[in-house]
Parts: C-alpha cells; structure tokens; sequence
C-alpha cells in the first residue's frame, strides 16, 4: 500500500489553481453574457436596452404595460416579460 503525505503547501497550491480555473469559467461567462440572456433585470438594464428614461419605466409600471417586482428597494423584469412588451403580447400567469 502506496502513502502520500499531502502538505500544506499542496494544499495552498491545489486552492490556487482551483481558484485561477474557476476566475476563468467565470470571466468567459461574463463575456458570453448580455443583459437578454438573463431572466430577471434591474431597471438600469431594462433602461438602458430599451434606452428609455427613468420616468418612462415608471409610467411603463404604473399603467400595467410591463410587470415587475419589488425585493427590498429594488425593480426587477423578466426578460420574457420586456420581450412581449416590445412585440404588443401580454401574458398574464
């Protein structure tokens, strides 16, 4: 029977490389990603791609056009839910 002795040092060097791969998978996801690729958005995004005011989402949420909800202090779309907006549909579920 074969023993290896795994120090502290391979430990910290096997963290390491660990957290080099992972910081990778993400940063290339990152890349991939865009705002429609995500189901929920916050405001700014759904500003910015539709590029409306502030005062124009707020009128598109009072008068029921675009569903929302509120968590803590902060708005957030589905991206299906601004996709049909834009095409006239309006799905309640």
């Amino acid at each position: 029977m074969e023993v290896d002795i795994v120090t502290k040092q391979d430990l910290r060097t096997f963290k390491s490389e660990i957290l080099e791969e992972m910081r990778a998978i993400l940063q290339e996801k990152g890349n991939q990603m865009n705002s429609t690729d995500r189901s929920w958005l916050r405001s700014a995004e759904v500003r910015k791609m539709l590029r409306i005011s502030a005062g124009t989402l707020q009128n598109l949420r009072i008068n029921g056009t675009l569903p929302y909800r509120k968590i803590g202090g902060t708005m957030y779309y589905q991206s299906q839910d601004i996709h049909n907006m834009m095409e006239g549909r309006r799905d309640n579920g």
